[in-house]
């Protein structure tokens, strides 16, 4: 396992020039609790759904393609569906060929974007973990390069770059949500907060998978149901993430499937902002009031993931 120190502030603040010509600096939106029916309070919300490929999943692909040797086998990715789109859409800008096994749960929307990037699509099995087992034997068959989505070294130092941002986005900030699945995105965000500020995550009921990590002091299997499981429900934690998360996540608060449903709602609705299930589960806990920050505390949520179609919601 690696420890904590392994995916450090210098490594990722090394790391972020190498990919920074490949994806946006996303940007950020104050609103108005008000304006959600909840009582007026502040909150910065980090709009990297509008990323490359629709989710903070570009940054740790470009970090494993360009820090890692490519092989003409190409690169392999199973996905719940975000990965596999920011590994097809990277694989496209650089050059090299893609394969992408994805589970059935995997939405359209994904699919689309995958298939359009040019990838090889293989779809089956009913969650990620068996998209996952089939894109080993790929790998191991063919030589491809496997880029795993979350419990990889690169992928946490690359989803760190999203940390770096947002402290020069918003640098008094003294809270962030942050939507938790494998933990590949709050892996590499706390590594480069570093307990600097709190970093809070939110999961799905259906699929607690840091919650109850956290609970056994180590990835353990849980659920992996619910609205959101193309996304935020891998069955554990990634094994690299876990020490940066005993050390530097807070806490993990749960959301439910009709939370994240009236969040996504809510960020169409008032400020047009489209969102998947997991990309709007952090902003649930707010509108929810599952989290309730404290008097003059500055939060921001991160809304990481766009691949929807809005008639969805």
């Amino acid at each position: 396992m690696l420890e904590k120190k392994t995916i450090t502030r210098e490594r990722i603040a090394a790391v972020e020039p190498r990919i920074r010509p490949y994806v946006r600096h996303t940007p950020v939106m104050r609103v108005d609790m008000a304006d959600f029916g909840r009582p007026a309070f502040p909150v910065d919300l980090k709009l990297e759904c509008l990323q490359h490929s629709g989710s903070f999943k570009a940054r740790g692909a470009f970090t494993n393609l360009l820090e890692r040797q490519v092989p003409e086998a190409g690169v392999v990715a199973a996905s719940g569906g975000n990965h596999g789109a920011a590994v097809a859409y990277a694989a496209m800008k650089l050059g090299h060929k893609a394969s992408i096994f994805v589970p059935e749960v995997s939405p359209p929307a994904k699919l689309a974007r995958i298939r359009g990037y040019g990838a090889e699509l293989v779809v089956g099995g009913a969650r990620y973990a068996e998209a996952l087992a089939a894109s080993e034997e790929f790998a191991a068959r063919t030589g491809a390069l496997q880029v795993h989505a979350f419990n990889q070294e690169e992928t946490l130092l690359g989803q760190g770059t999203l940390g770096l941002e947002i402290e020069a986005d918003l640098p008094e900030i003294d809270t962030l949500l942050v939507a938790v699945g494998g933990g590949g995105l709050i892996g590499g965000i706390a590594a480069w907060f570093s307990g600097r500020i709190r970093i809070i995550a939110i999961e799905p009921e259906g699929a607690p998978t840091l919650y109850r990590a956290l609970e056994a002091g180590e990835p353990v299997d849980a659920p992996a149901e619910g609205i959101a499981a193309d996304s935020l429900a891998p069955k554990r934690v990634g094994e690299m993430m876990f020490p940066i998360a005993e050390a530097f996540v807070e806490r993990s608060i749960l959301v439910s499937d009709d939370d994240i449903v009236a969040a996504q709602k809510a960020l169409w609705d008032r400020v047009r902002i489209i969102a998947e299930p997991g990309g709007a589960a952090a902003f649930a806990a707010m509108l929810s009031g599952r989290y309730v920050p404290s008097e003059g505390e500055r939060v921001a949520v991160l809304v990481c993931g766009s691949n929807t179609n809005p008639a969805n919601f």
